[in-house]
């Protein structure tokens, strides 16, 4: 029998950067999608494993000067389908990458990344994410080896490949993303990714590049780390932070023995470049 989902439309005042964090714990308690909107995102769980006071305990309810609205409505099974495709649609990063669902048609580009729609942050519709791929269309990644921290759907990591890095390792310590990233991986024909279930670093090989798109906390906490899994002259990819916190990322980068290259920025969102 077709499940039945239930859609949750949030609005959240202010938006960011709440509404990630809410994905995310939405995610832990059962809703296996999500998608984008102005002023907050639709996340969708199986009607019948929604649990209201599961839900109603998640911490961004508690954040104060947070106003959190929602409503809910019931989708039939045979809309499921109709549903995705009318709310996710195709990103282009500049004329050399598309990101694509499996739905969309194939488009003439140098890099087309066929991501699973199930988290649309993870899959080019966040401003961090669009910038992290516009890092990695500019640098050189041939026979580079790659870190991938917090790798989310594997959209880095896949890029990476396809713009020649010899092996990557993706990690993440959510085992749906390192499903989904599997899945994609697949999707994409790749053959030099490995997906792992992890959040410490690798302790026996060094990397060329590590790239990052976390959140400014996390991020903080392991440039140590970061310093440490990579090469003389290795590039640190960083983004998820905003354009007010560059300054004390870069003192930490800085103090770790990192050299600062350049950042981009697109609505108050940044991503950073820096060398070893």
């Amino acid at each position: 029998m077709a499940l039945v989902y239930l859609e949750i439309d949030l609005r959240l005042t202010p938006r960011d950067p709440w509404w990630e964090i809410m994905i995310a714990q939405m995610g832990s308690v059962g809703f296996e999608s999500f998608v984008d909107t102005p002023q907050g995102f639709k996340g969708y769980i199986p009607q019948n494993d929604f649990q209201e006071k599961d839900f109603l305990q998640i911490d961004v309810f508690d954040i104060k000067g947070l106003e959190i609205e929602w409503d809910t409505k019931i989708i039939p099974p045979e809309n499921w389908n109709r549903q995705w495709e009318e709310n996710f649609s195709s990103i282009r990063v500049g004329q050399r990458c598309v990101v694509r669902a499996d739905f969309h048609p194939p488009e003439k580009v140098e890099y087309e990344l066929v991501i699973t729609p199930k988290m649309s942050f993870g899959t080019g519709h966040h401003e961090t994410t669009q910038m992290m791929i516009s890092f990695l269309l500019d640098l050189n990644c041939i026979n580079k080896t790659v870190l991938d921290m917090g790798t989310g759907t594997g959209v880095l990591a896949i890029l990476a490949e396809k713009r020649g890095a010899k092996t990557v390792l993706a990690l993440d310590n959510d085992p749906w993303c390192v499903e989904n990233t599997l899945e994609n991986l697949e999707m994409n024909h790749c053959q030099k990714i490995s997906a792992q279930l992890s959040s410490s670093f690798p302790k026996k090989n060094k990397y060329d590049m590590v790239l990052a798109n976390i959140n400014t906390n996390l991020l903080l906490k392991q440039i140590k780390g970061y310093s440490q899994v990579l090469v003389p002259g290795g590039d640190l990819l960083m983004s998820g932070f905003y354009v007010e916190d560059l300054g004390i990322i870069q003192n930490a980068c800085e103090a770790e023995g990192f050299r600062f290259i350049r950042n981009l920025d697109v609505n108050n969102w940044l991503a950073a470049h820096f060398i070893l």
